[in-house]
């Protein structure tokens, strides 16, 4: 199973597991690690910021930057920006009307450490929505990989989304890249489906589990005559070391194990493994933004 296959490899820059802690340790030690192994590996990818974590870091950022890997938005501070899929404690999305202030905050921050306006955005949780996108098409934004293949189950490949139904093609010029999940696999969680979604697979059960799934989407996209565009979402705090709960405030908090299981050394050893694999089928590897222009002018396709 080999040629003309795109993968787009994107880190979330927020706060460490998420919501879940107000720590950066993710990304004040995991940026360096990453942009040095993308430059061994001759790759290039996404490192999508929150705004709050643009601003904490700057380094980080300017490292992604000078290492010629795109720098991107992730929200303003991991905040729910688009259409809940499931409960988080605590967590209560944005109303749809208050959603392009916050994205034009979120962006102002990220500009104001990177020097230019980011043009590539991430949903936390891949919770998009209508709102959101109509908002980064007013931002003049070139790709948004919001879309959860496993939820919608209904694009597989990238789309110009419409104005009025993020989830339906239209005249957007906005790129939406969906998030690769296994499409063939029996599903054994009713409704949701979220066991088909590749994260976080190649640290909680390694490469070789993972690349069962791969071949199976690609092999499910060639037979529909489809572009094979797999697009992935990691975040820096899966490569250091992660607690199993953490104490701050007024509670301790521990995330379900799926979430730190594997982190830290065994996650890079696994994601290094993962880009020779990758190449090994003959993929080539795009930052969103290089890769959206390339679509809307019918060079991927």
């Amino acid at each position: 199973m080999s040629d003309n296959i795109k993968v787009i490899f994107g880190f979330d820059m927020e706060t460490d597991v998420g919501s879940f802690t107000p720590y950066y340790d993710g990304v004040k030690n995991a940026t360096a690690p990453l942009v040095e192994l993308f430059d061994k590996k001759g790759i290039q990818g996404t490192f999508y910021y929150t705004g709050d974590a643009a601003r904490r870091n700057p380094e980080s950022v300017e490292l992604v930057k000078q290492s010629g890997n795109e720098v991107g938005c992730h929200s303003l501070f991991h905040e729910t920006v688009g259409d809940e899929l499931f409960p988080i404690p605590g967590v209560v999305p944005l109303l749809p009307e208050e959603v392009p202030f916050r994205i034009e905050k979120a962006t102002e921050w990220v500009q104001q450490v990177l020097g230019e306006q980011p043009i590539s955005f991430r949903a936390p949780r891949l919770w998009g929505s209508t709102a959101l996108l109509n908002s980064l098409e007013k931002l003049n934004y070139v790709s948004d990989a919001s879309y959860p293949m496993y939820f919608y189950r209904e694009r597989y490949v990238p789309y110009n989304p419409s104005s009025a139904d993020w989830t339906k093609e239209g005249d957007m010029n906005i790129v939406e890249i969906p998030n690769f999940a296994d499409m063939v696999m029996k599903s054994n969680d009713p409704g949701l489906e979220r066991d088909r979604d590749q994260w976080p697979l190649f640290r909680t059960q390694g490469t070789d589990a993972l690349m069962k799934h791969i071949d199976s989407f690609v092999k499910f996209l060639k037979d529909r005559n489809l572009p094979v565009v797999l697009c992935f979402y990691f975040h820096p705090w899966e490569f250091i070391p992660i607690q199993e709960s953490y104490h701050y405030g007024e509670a301790t908090v521990t995330p379900d194990r799926f979430l730190t299981l594997g982190c830290g050394d065994k996650a890079m050893k696994e994601f290094s493994l993962l880009i020779d694999r990758l190449k090994d089928m003959g993929s080539t590897f795009h930052r969103a933004d290089d890769f959206a222009r390339l679509w809307n002018k019918g060079e991927i396709r």
